[in-house]
């Protein structure tokens, strides 16, 4: 499926047509703006044009969740930044909200419904196991992968702060691929250095990047391909990569994007 027949209605655009999505897709700011995770917003589309999932986009009407201002500190920016996008939301009657982001998701499910904003807020990760285990989503071009060694790297908001650890490995054991796990995984995984607003700010004097000593850690698992589902650290575990000079046999993907990739979407 090339990019130019992709179908991305905006909310506005649907609502002007009477029409309302199944859910709507929080696209974020890294998934906006970022080139690398432009790619995993654009394989997640794929994904929902290909299933004929009704969905739309806020478009220029999204901005920020305001996590990152909470994280640094700001709450003033984060409280008003929210209240915003919960007027937004509610002006659409969104119910159901799916993202390709753990910090959107984080703060979109447990920290807009103080200010208002009530959803059944769902991460790509639990989507697709759903799309799966519902028999809608079959990875048919999952042989593509035999062979390969794939190690998923838990992103803190989607693990230790919602406790999603089986959704993404379930996606992953579709691609008949060997899954290994890295010796620090699940409840003990080790964080990539970028939550907590700590991506926008100079690092802290220490004795190895954060980064570094988790893709130390991927490398010891002889992966292939090193799985994210969140696109901060896509980043961190990219440059973590490079700097060891592996990106030739060493990839590092989101989930999206090998069911895509699958697919051959």
């Amino acid at each position: 499926m090339s990019e130019d027949k992709m179908t991305v209605p905006t909310m506005a655009e649907l609502l002007a047509k009477g029409e309302k999505p199944e859910i709507l897709f929080w696209v974020g700011c890294a998934g906006s703006f970022d080139q690398r995770a432009q790619k995993i917003t654009i394989a997640f589309v794929k994904i929902l044009n290909k299933l004929k999932i009704p969905f739309a986009v806020l478009g220029t009407e999204e901005s920020c969740t305001g996590d990152p201002a909470r994280r640094a500190g700001n709450e003033f920016l984060f409280q008003m930044t929210a209240k915003t996008n919960i007027e937004v939301l509610n002006a659409y009657e969104v119910q159901k909200i799916v993202t390709t982001c753990p910090h959107c998701f984080n703060t979109l499910k447990n920290e807009y419904p103080a200010l208002g904003g009530n959803y059944d807020v769902v991460h790509h990760s639990t989507f697709l196991q759903m799309l799966i285990n519902e028999g809608k989503l079959k990875v048919e071009g999952g042989q593509a992968f035999k062979g390969k060694r794939i190690t998923f790297h838990d992103s803190c908001y989607l693990g230790r702060a919602n406790n999603i650890y089986e959704a993404p490995r379930e996606v992953l054991e579709t691609l008949d691929a060997e899954l290994t796990e890295m010796k620090s995984c699940k409840t003990k995984g080790l964080c990539c250095g970028a939550g907590g607003a700590q991506m926008f700010k100079e690092e802290e004097k220490g004795e190895i990047r954060v980064n570094q000593k988790r893709v130390n850690q991927a490398l010891e698992t002889k992966a292939d391909i090193i799985a994210a589902a969140c696109p901060f650290c896509m980043t961190m575990m990219t440059d973590g990569v490079k700097e060891k000079d592996k990106q030739e046999s060493v990839k590092v993907y989101d989930l999206a994007e090998l069911i895509a990739d699958a697919q051959n979407l």
